[in-house]
C-alpha cells in the first residue's frame, strides 16, 4: 500500500524535529535548540510502521538579506510542490499538512498564516492540522487555541485547520520530581489517520498497535530519567532505612506514566497512585529489600554508592510494574479499581530477585562511580531487559 506524505512546517525552534522524533520512535530529525533551524531543505523520513512519511521543511524565518523576496522557507516548498504536483506517480502528492506553532509564544502573527498559504498555494484542498507544541501549561491551552483560530480567521475567509491539538513531544522537567509528560502524540497519528485519503488509512488495530509502542517508550523514557534522579538522591551519606525519600520522585513518576497511559485525574486514579507508593516506600517487601541488600557482606563500597543504587533500584522497580499495570487498565484487562491486585503485582518486583539483581549491580560497581551510569545499569535491568523480551 502506497504511503501518505505529511509536509510539516512552522517557524525554526518550533520543535519540528522533536515532534517527528517523538512519532517516528526514532531520532531520525536533528533537534536544536534557539532561533535558528536545523534543517536547511526539505527532509522526508519513511516510518517503517507507520502508513505515511514526515516531511520535514526550514522554518519560517524572515529573508535575511533586504533583496530576498519571500523567506527561504516558501520558496523552498513552493519548488518542492510544483515538482511533486508535476510527479506523474504521485509519489510525492502532499495528502495533509502539520502546522506546528510553539505553545510558549505569545502571540502567532497573521503573517505566519499568510506565508503557510503562499507556501501551500498549489495544495488548497489539503487538510491542515495546527499542531501546538511545547503546550506544557494545560491552563493556557484553551488560550493557545483561540490564538490559532483568530490567526486563521485574520489570515483567510475560508481555509481553517481540520484540527487543532495541544502537544508535549518530548518530557519537560521543572524539577526531578516534576515533569510534563508527552501529550497529544498517538492522538495526533489518529487523526493523521483518519484524514489520509481512504486507500492510505491502515486498520484500526495497527494504529493501536503502534500508539501502544509509542505509549510503553514514552512511559520507559520517564522511568529512566525517574531511576536518574533517585540515584542522585539517593547518594547522601546518610542511613537509608526506608524509601521516604523517594516518596515525590515516585510520585511524579507514576503521574507521569498514569498520563500517558491516560488514566484521568480522579478518585479512583489517586488510590490507585498511593497504592503503589505506599509499595515502593512504606510496605514490608520494599523494608524486606532494603534490608536484605543492607545486609549483604563484603560489599565493599561507600555509603553513597549503595544507597545510589538502592534508590535507583526502587524506583525503576516501581516504574515498570507501574508501566504494566496501567498499560492492563489502558487494555481493558484489568479494572483501575482492582487495588489488591495492583498491589500483588507491585510487591512481586520486591521479591528475590530484585534483591539479586541489585547484589549483581553493587558488585560490578566501584566507589566514585557515576550515578547516571548506575542508573541505566539499573534501568537495564529493570525496565529495558524486560522490555526486549
Amino acid at each position: 500500500m502506497a504511503k501518505g506524505n505529511v509536509l510539516v512546517l512552522g517557524n525554526s525552534g518550533v520543535g519540528k524535529s522533536t515532534l517527528i522524533n517523538a512519532v517516528l520512535g526514532e531520532n531520525k530529525a536533528e533537534t536544536g535548540f534557539g532561533i535558528k533551524g536545523t534543517s536547511s531543505e526539505i527532509t522526508v523520513y519513511h516510518g517503517e510502521e507507520l502508513n505515511f512519511n514526515l516531511i520535514d521543511t526550514v522554518g519560517f524565518e524572515p529573508p535575511k538579506a533586504f533583496w530576498e523576496l519571500e523567506p527561504k522557507a516558501i520558496k523552498t516548498v513552493r519548488e518542492w510542490c510544483k515538482t511533486a504536483a508535476l510527479d506523474e506517480k504521485a509519489e510525492k502528492d502532499i495528502n495533509i499538512i502539520w502546522f506546528c506553532v510553539d505553545g510558549t509564544a505569545a502571540k502567532l502573527f497573521t503573517k505566519t498564516i499568510k506565508d503557510l498559504l503562499r507556501a501551500t498555494s498549489i495544495w488548497k484542498a489539503v487538510p491542515i492540522i495546527a499542531v501546538i507544541t511545547k503546550s506544557y501549561s494545560q491552563p493556557d491551552r484553551e488560550k493557545n487555541i483561540k490564538m490559532v483560530q483568530d490567526a486563521f480567521a485574520s489570515a483567510s475567509k475560508t481555509i481553517r485547520p481540520r484540527a487543532i491539538l495541544p502537544v508535549i513531544a518530548k518530557s519537560f522537567y521543572l524539577s526531578d520530581s516534576v515533569f510534563a509528560p508527552p501529550e497529544g502524540i498517538t492522538e495526533l497519528i489518529d487523526i493523521t489517520n483518519e484524514l489520509l485519503p481512504e486507500g492510505k488509512r491502515i486498520a484500526v488495530d495497527v494504529v493501536s498497535k503502534y500508539k501502544l509502542e509509542r505509549r510503553r517508550a514514552f512511559a520507559q523514557a520517564a522511568v529512566l530519567s525517574s531511576t536518574a534522579a533517585a540515584a542522585t538522591v539517593g547518594a547522601v551519606q546518610i542511613p537509608f532505612a526506608d524509601a521516604l525519600l523517594l516518596q515525590p520522585l515516585e510520585i511524579a513518576e507514576i503521574n507521569g506514566i498514569a498520563a500517558i497511559y491516560g488514566i484521568r485525574k480522579n478518585d479512583q486514579a489517586k488510590l490507585l497512585r498511593n497504592t503503589i507508593v505506599e509499595v515502593g516506600t512504606i510496605s514490608t517487601a520494599a523494608k524486606a529489600a532494603i534490608s536484605a541488600l543492607k545486609a549483604i557482606p563484603g560489599i565493599g563500597l561507600a555509603t553513597s554508592v549503595i544507597n545510589a543504587v538502592i534508590a535507583s533500584g526502587i524506583v525503576a522497580a516501581l516504574g515498570e510494574g507501574s508501566i504494566y499495570v496501567f498499560e492492563q487498565i489502558y487494555l481493558g484487562n484489568k479494572d483501575i479499581t482492582d487495588v489488591d491486585w495492583v498491589r500483588k503485582v507491585l510487591e512481586s518486583r520486591f521479591a528475590g530477585s530484585f534483591v539479586d539483581k541489585l547484589k549483581g549491580v553493587l558488585e560490578s560497581v566501584t566507589d566514585g562511580a557515576d550515578t547516571k551510569d548506575i542508573a541505566k545499569q539499573i534501568y537495564d535491568i529493570f525496565v529495558q531487559g524486560i522490555s526486549k523480551k
